[in-house]
Parts: structure tokens; sequence; C-alpha cells
């Protein structure tokens, strides 16, 4: 039997050894609360390198100080933070493992002292500020961060880049009508709702030619918002802009009550990857080899985004390996535990 898990998978240039995806989580490790990578990011992310992930994506790494979901997030909003970066990609591909960045801004979901900002003053709950309506040089001056990110990362030495366009943060806020209430050319129908990720996709482009991956909320859980028809036509936008995969998580833009179960949002990635014609990865309580390979043999996903699978066993792909005799090489250093 040919095991999908650990088959290679090509994306332009750049080919993943197997399936395996580490997803972006945050660590809030930053501790000087200036952005810059710290021992543990390098120990964190080459430890999954190590246990033979394919891909391994660092946190949500905020393109603006303003755009962080803490203080202590990881930032590219400066040429400075390239060089601990740079570190993070050497450990990965130590190991043979490529490397991506998600690039993100969390908008209204920033739990800061500063000014936030999002597309209209809306504040997520009763617990975080009410965010300033961007006006649109504020618009322009983050489509340039995300370009500006878009390069550092090239500098630093990622292989992939993915914009985070779920979970409530700015690029959701702007996609969805439950916290886009703008009546400019941002706002209104679907169209003009996508018009900001739509310039931020062709502003990273200009200095990106890899591999670039998008993160989407596929279900809001609220009768007002978007519907999977819209995430259809959002991704076939994306794919008509060279966006090679969708990353299709759920939840997130407003407080939701969200009951998970195994494998809970693979449905959304299979039913994006059916209507777009284009890549997915799925992610939502895949805990198990035989659970994943379930989801690329029979085509729902492409990619399988692991999060607090890895957090609890940064071997998980040996794990993985071993539950379908499946003979997966590990480090030389290991062999004899291995």
């Amino acid at each position: 039997m040919k095991h999908q898990l650990f088959s290679p998978f090509t994306i332009k240039n750049v080919t993943l050894k197997n399936r395996i995806v580490m997803s972006p989580m945050c660590m809030y490790s930053a501790y000087d609360q200036d952005g810059h990578t710290q021992p543990f990011h390098i120990a964190h992310y080459e430890s999954r390198a190590a246990g033979q992930v394919g891909l391994v994506m660092t946190e949500a790494t905020s393109v603006l100080p303003e755009g962080r979901i803490s203080h202590e997030d990881l930032g590219i909003w400066e040429d400075a933070h390239i060089e601990g970066l740079r570190d993070i990609t050497a450990s990965i591909h130590r190991h043979d493992a490529k490397a991506a960045i998600q690039l993100a801004h969390a908008g209204r979901k920033a739990n800061l002292n500063d000014e936030i900002f999002a597309p209209s003053p809306k504040a997520f709950n009763e617990s975080l500020k009410e965010p300033t309506e961007m006006s649109e040089n504020d618009i322009r001056r983050t489509i340039q961060a995300f370009k500006e990110g878009a390069r550092r990362s090239k500098e630093a030495g990622f292989d992939i880049i993915e914009l985070h366009g779920a979970h409530g943060y700015l690029i959701n806020q702007f996609l969805s009508p439950l916290t886009n209430d703008r009546t400019d050319e941002y706002g209104g129908d679907r169209e003009e709702r996508y018009r900001f990720l739509r310039e931020i996709i062709e502003a990273v482009k200009e200095v990106w030619e890899g591999p670039l991956f998008v993160r989407i909320s596929g279900d809001e859980y609220q009768e007002d918002g978007n519907t999977m028809d819209d995430f259809i036509f959002f991704s076939k936008e994306m794919k008509a802009q060279g966006v090679d995969l969708i990353d299709v998580s759920s939840g997130g833009v407003v407080p939701a009550a969200i009951e998970p179960y195994p494998g809970y949002q693979v449905k959304y990635a299979e039913q994006i990857k059916e209507g777009a014609e284009i890549a997915t990865g799925a992610v939502g309580l895949i805990t198990s080899g035989i659970q994943a390979e379930e989801i690329l043999q029979n085509d729902r996903a492409d990619l399988i985004f692991l999060a607090r699978a890895l957090l609890k066993n940064p071997y998980w792909p040996k794990q993985a390996a071993d539950e379908m005799d499946f003979p997966l090489e590990g480090p030389r250093q290991y062999t004899r535990a291995w």
C-alpha cells in the first residue's frame, strides 16, 4: 500500500518530503516585547523538523507592531528581525524540512496597550478595546507592510509564505460581513470585501515568487456570516491570483460556542478543494496517522496541518509511521531508538 502521508508534495519549486505540516501556533515568547526571536523559538521549531515534519510553519508573525495579538508575538516589521528569523529557517533546514512563515495582522483582536485598527470600529468583545476604523492611508500602509514582510521572509530563507486570513484577524475582518461595515470600496458585497486581500496578494507577489498559502476560516458559526459559497468564491479569486493552497480552519470572527470533534474542520477543506479546484490543507483535531491517511487517500485535502498533536509530541510523524507500519527514517543520532 502506498502511504500518502509520507509521499512528497511539490508546489512550484518547493518539494515537501511528506504531507505533514506544523500548523502555526502562537507561542507568546518574544519576551523583550520587540518581536525578536528567542532561543526558545529555535528549539521549538527545530525539534519538529528533527521529528520529520515535512513543513514547519512559524506562528503568526506580525507585519506591524500594532498588528500583534500580544506584546510577545514574533514580528517582521523591520529589517532587524531578519537575522533571528534566519536562525529559525536554518535550524529547520538542517533536518531536510521546509520552512514557512505566517504573515499576520490581528486587527481588532490585538490585545495591546496601544491604539488598534480594524475595518470598522467594532470591538470583538467586552475584554478588548474598540478599534479605530482604518483610513485609506492606514490600509495602504498595511498592504505595504505585508509586502515588506514578504521581502524580509525571502531574505530570512523561508520556502513558503502563508497569509493569515482566518480566526477573526485583520484580513478576515475585511472579508466578513459580520465585521466589515465599510461603505467605501473596501466594504459592501463580497467582491469589495475581498479587495483588501486581493491587494495584499498583488503586493506580496511583486517581491515573492515562491509558494503562497492563505489560511481562511471556513465557517463563521453565525447565520449572517460568510457561507461556503462565499468561501469558494474567495478561493477561486485567490487561485486566479496565483495562490497555491488554501489552509482551511474555522471560527474566531465573532465570539461563538464551537464544539470540536475529531476532524471537525476537514469537511471545509474538502468542499473548497472540490468547489474551487485548488489544493487545500486540512486541520482540526487530526491526531492519528490512520485518520490523516484517510483524508489524503479520499482526496479530501492535500496536506495535513497538525497543531496540538505536535505540541504534545514533536515526533508525531514517527508515531504515525509506526501506526501504519511505515519505515520512516529519523535523525542519525536517534537511530538506536528510532
